[in-house]
């Protein structure tokens, strides 16, 4: 690591041993993933499809084989959808209960941050700026905390790196490679050869290559890919044909030379992203990648460089685009950024003014939002939120002009803070608003309507939370399909602008809930 060039009598983080570090992460990765967890509503897609899914299992009382509403899902392999039917059947049915193992794991990769930096820095605070972070990122924090495969992708990744790290002194901890790629390949399927080769790189270009012939290894392969290709062989039995083109093309390579569902963007997309998500770590990712160039030779300049480079420009050639597949990114970009905040920490030389000058801008801008929202469109939470960022902006502006090492503990505990008023509030998952409240919707369909019925909507598309608050499929389908329908006894959801041109001659109304109306058509 980098060479202690200058000491001052500062907060002194070395006065904490590792244990006591360890508790300090990890109580405080729980407090943020778990604070208000099932507060909100389930969002559409990915969370709607989840939680359906393990419902479903649940209600059938089938792990093996999950279903959607009754009909066979290919499309992910089963690790969340069983962990997710656990938690039901220990803690019930809610929101909290359908985040809460995803959650978990995800807040599991603070900790194992910390302990991965703890192999590659010589200075213990380099670790602790990694892992600090990590926890301080708001992709990984927001998106670590739905029923979603990513953050519980990287832990297991983490898992494994830690494992190989570790393995130099005690080989029995190469196992943990092989059972850290296997859950990655039981939650999220191919992907595993993304984040497999960027091990493998390492393994080369850091001179341990002795790994790969340590019987530990292949022991630990062994174990975790077992139930991997013995479920993968249940569903080939199964399904034969149908599951292979499903769930490896449709859903795992043609992802990446088309863009599946419209998701696609040019090839910049995760860089704005990045910009808009990573502020104002980005600001020290920058030159600490420079750093990591300069200290090419060292452990943890190879692996952060590798593992940027190697998945940034992966997830970028692809053509399908979403923001969560940027998340086993921001490892490396913690592991970088913490690296240059170590080096900034104990620099003598003058703080770059650059990064000065980026800090007071975010300092007059959330600064702006303070008065915005108190004065123009009050609203409290938004207040807080502002004003606890902008006070940190402000502040770690100040001791960075005076070259203070403080500076750095500042930015962290602030945005800390911030986040968690952030999580105590609805705005955390703002695509909530993208659409109609669900539940009142979900409540009418499931007191009017039969179990195992198919309901058909006139809204845009299909809503995956609003099939699993109802219990039942509501299918959106276009106005010439609505046309057909009608001419069969039906359940409609629609708004009350297609039910006039509908012109339906004999329908039973049921109710209405946020602008729709529910019917049963009854032609004859």
């Amino acid at each position: 690591m980098i060479k202690n060039l200058h000491f001052r009598k500062i907060i002194n983080i070395k006065n904490y041993q590792d244990k006591e570090w360890l508790i300090v992460l990890t109580l405080s990765a729980f407090f943020l993933w778990f604070i208000d967890l099932g507060s909100v509503a389930l969002r559409d897609w990915d969370e709607g499809y989840y939680a359906t899914v393990s419902q479903d299992m649940f209600n059938r009382n089938t792990w093996l084989y999950p279903t959607y509403q009754g009909q066979p899902f290919l499309l992910k392999p089963p690790l969340l959808f069983w962990l997710i039917h656990l938690s039901y059947s220990l803690l019930g049915i809610s929101e909290w209960t359908s985040r809460l193992p995803s959650a978990f794991l995800a807040a599991c990769g603070v900790p194992l941050l910390y302990l991965m930096g703890r192999e590659l820095f010589i200075n213990r605070s380099a670790a602790i700026f990694s892992a600090g972070v990590y926890l301080t990122l708001l992709p990984v924090v927001r998106l670590g905390r739905l029923a979603m495969l990513d953050g519980m992708i990287n832990t297991f990744l983490l898992l494994a790196i830690l494992s190989l790290l570790k393995g130099k002194k005690s080989p029995i901890w190469l196992m943990g490679i092989g059972i850290g790629l296997g859950l990655i390949t039981l939650t999220k399927g191919i992907l595993v050869l993304a984040l497999g080769a960027i091990i493998f790189v390492f393994i080369i270009l850091d001179g341990r290559w002795k790994v790969l012939l340590n019987p530990y290894l292949w022991i630990g392969l062994i174990l975790g890919f077992t139930p991997v290709f013995f479920w993968y062989g249940l569903q080939i039995q199964h399904y034969g044909e149908t599951f292979i083109q499903v769930h490896f093309q449709s859903q795992s390579f043609d992802r990446l030379s088309t863009a599946v569902e419209g998701n696609t963007g040019p090839i910049w997309f995760y860089l704005i992203d990045l910009l808009k998500y990573s502020c104002p770590w980005f600001f020290f990712f920058v030159p600490g990648f420079y750093l990591a160039i300069k200290n090419y030779q060292q452990s943890w300049a190879k692996l952060g460089l590798i593992g940027s480079i190697l998945y940034f420009g992966t997830v970028s050639l692809m053509t399908t685009k979403l923001p969560w597949y940027l998340m086993p990114f921001y490892i490396f970009f913690a592991l970088i950024t913490g690296a240059y905040l170590d080096y900034l920490y104990y620099s003598p030389k003058k703080y770059p003014r650059l990064i000065f000058y980026l800090l007071c801008l975010c300092g007059i801008v959330t600064l702006g939002g303070v008065i915005y929202f108190t004065f123009f469109e009050p609203k409290l939470s938004l207040v807080l939120i502002t004003l606890t960022i902008s006070i940190t902006f402000i502040l770690t502006a100040i001791q960075f002009w005076k070259n203070h090492p403080n500076s750095i503990p500042t930015l962290m505990i602030g945005i800390y803070f911030t986040l968690t008023f952030l999580m105590i509030s609805p705005l955390w998952l703002w695509e909530l608003n993208e659409a109609f409240p669900v539940k009142p919707v979900a409540q009418l369909i499931k007191q009017f309507t039969p179990s195992n019925t198919t309901i058909y909507t006139s809204f845009a598309y299909s809503r995956t939370s609003l099939d699993f608050y109802s219990d039942r499929h509501v299918l959106a389908v276009d106005r010439s399909k609505l046309e057909e329908l009608k001419q069969k006894p039906n359940y409609f959801l629609l708004d009350e602008e297609t039910l006039g041109k509908l012109n339906l001659k004999s329908y039973q109304n049921l109710g209405k809930a946020e602008g729709f109306v529910l019917i049963w058509s009854n032609p004859h």
